[in-house]
């Protein structure tokens, strides 16, 4: 085929970090008008290749070729003026800033009177509101700080800024991470707009049933080189998975060895939040060696419960046991001396430390476990618990120095949870653990968990994944605007039920 074909072509990319290729001689060609998806597990290259596209790295070698021009863009401005645009896995919004304000951040329109420049206010609340509105994002505040937006609210402010550039090719890395069934839904029908226009996109997702639903391509990564690219309608989810990885997962959760003890670790009673349109009146209790699940859609409070147990966020009413004696927690010191750690949802801005090393990063949470009374940190010490953490969770790193910006989404995910491994909680709270993590590191994550809970720990998993939720749960507790709906035992918990229970107030 001629080069005409595509829009663009990417010929023999290689990039290495500290010595360490990240992809070794990659090739991409993507065809104007069709959605060409890249998968492939955590660490394969993917989000590095878009990367390198973007603008945000140079290329070691390669060439790329787009519209038919060869070109290497030294930023993102290149990129973007040339007709590429990215909505990257972790959103790079400004949290203390107005959607408006995030919306046309480095581009503001300008106008004139006289000598006199000033920004364009007007123009710009208009365009944004056609851009939203024409999204179907029309209960969206322009006005609005980010940092009051939920996560989805979040993600869709991107995708309408990547939208609103006009471009010919728009990269959509985990687009769907944080957006309920109803916003995936409405993306497919804006992807599927685009095409009839003849704009490409390039879409990078774990979730391989969007794969199958949204792509005409497919290419797969493993180990930052391509296993292949293929038609999606000659491919299956096995299929996908198998090349991944390069061996087929016969099972996709680990069995689950124990029965949980009959001992309550955790007891909570009657528990309310201070803020009005919160959780309320939410009792339940988890035993020794259960993972117990919590279900809900967009809303439901159960971050905000958890967070409220972890003496992040201030409670009314209620209280909490911690086995069989009252705790008092009103800070995350607090609950951290009860032997209790969170792994919250939002790695990028309440989890990962980006200018920090892995190492820092993973010794962040026991720093005083490994210092003495005079609080000098004994340094070998908490290295060398920090490194056997990381190690036990298969980082994908070439040093422990490396920054964890620079890993992809799923190895920070890895690191976050050695961080609190290492400091042996009694009770972890997992706030979507598997979020943005391919089906190779979810199952050594399920397993860690079942390790974990076979070992005596009290679990607490929060999880949008029904699947996930079901199968790894000895209970599940479901939640709708802030109250208990039900709490389900193993046997009883199926999809159906949850989502009536989710969508069902008490």
């Amino acid at each position: 085929m001629s080069s005409s074909e595509y829009v663009l072509e990417m010929s023999n990319i290689s990039k290495a970090f500290s010595g360490v290729k990240a992809l070794d001689g990659v090739s991409l060609k993507v065809r104007p008008g069709t959605v060409h998806a890249l998968v492939g597990e955590n660490g394969a290259g993917k989000s590095t290749l878009m990367k390198c596209l973007f603008g945000l790295y140079s290329l070691d070698e390669g060439e790329i070729t787009f519209d038919g021009q060869r070109v290497a863009f030294a930023n993102t401005k290149e990129a973007i003026e040339a007709g590429i645009s990215m909505i990257q896995q972790e959103p790079s919004a400004v949290p203390q800033r107005s959607v408006l304000e995030n919306f046309w951040l480095g581009r503001f329109p300008i106008k004139s009177y006289g000598p006199v420049k000033v920004v364009d206010e007007k123009k710009m609340y208009a365009d944004c509101k056609a851009v939203l509105d024409d999204l179907d994002i029309r209960d969206m505040d322009p006005y609005a700080k980010i940092a009051q937006l939920s996560a989805s609210k979040v993600q869709l402010v991107q995708i309408a800024e990547a939208v609103s550039y006009h471009s010919k090719v728009i990269i959509m890395d985990e687009p769907t991470s944080s957006l309920t069934e109803d916003e995936v839904q409405r993306l497919f029908g804006i992807i599927r707009r685009f095409k009839r226009e003849g704009v490409a996109i390039i879409y990078i997702s774990h979730r391989i049933d969007e794969i199958l639903a949204i792509s005409d391509e497919v290419t797969i990564l493993r180990d930052g080189k391509v296993v292949g690219s293929y038609p999606a309608s000659e491919l299956t989810n096995e299929k996908i998975i198998s090349q991944m990885v390069g061996r087929t997962l016969k099972n996709q959760f680990p069995p689950r060895l124990n029965a949980p003890s009959d001992k309550v670790v955790l007891m909570v009673d009657h528990v309310t939040s201070i803020v009005e349109r919160s959780f309320r009146d939410v009792s339940f209790e988890v035993h020794k060696g259960e993972i117990f699940g919590i279900g809900g859609l967009v809303g439901a409070q159960r971050s905000e419960l958890v967070e409220a147990l972890f003496g992040l966020r201030q409670i009314a009413s209620g209280s909490v046991s911690i086995n069989g004696k009252k705790a008092v927690i009103t800070n995350p010191r607090d609950a951290k001396s009860y032997r209790m750690a969170l792994v919250t949802e939002e790695r990028r801005a309440t989890g990962i430390f980006p200018l920090l090393s892995i190492l820092d990063n993973t010794m962040m949470a026991s720093l005083q476990r490994y210092s003495n009374k005079l609080g000098v940190l004994d340094r070998k010490r908490g290295e060398a618990a920090a490194t056997a953490g990381v190690e036990a969770l298969r980082v994908k790193t070439p040093s422990m120095l490396t920054h964890i910006q620079d890993l992809s989404g799923g190895n920070q995910q890895k690191v976050i949870l050695a961080r609190w491994l290492v400091t042996d909680p009694e009770i972890l709270i997992l706030d979507e653990p598997t979020r943005g993590i391919d089906v190779g590191a979810k199952f050594e994550i399920y397993t860690i968990m079942a390790d974990l809970a076979k070992s005596g720990k009290a679990i607490i998993m929060i999880s949008s994944e029904l699947p996930e939720l079901i199968a790894m749960s000895d209970r599940v507790m479901v939640m709708c605007e802030g109250k208990v709906t039900n709490i389900l035992d193993r046997a009883e918990a199926t999809e159906e039920r949850v989502m009536t229970y989710a969508t069902m107030l008490a």
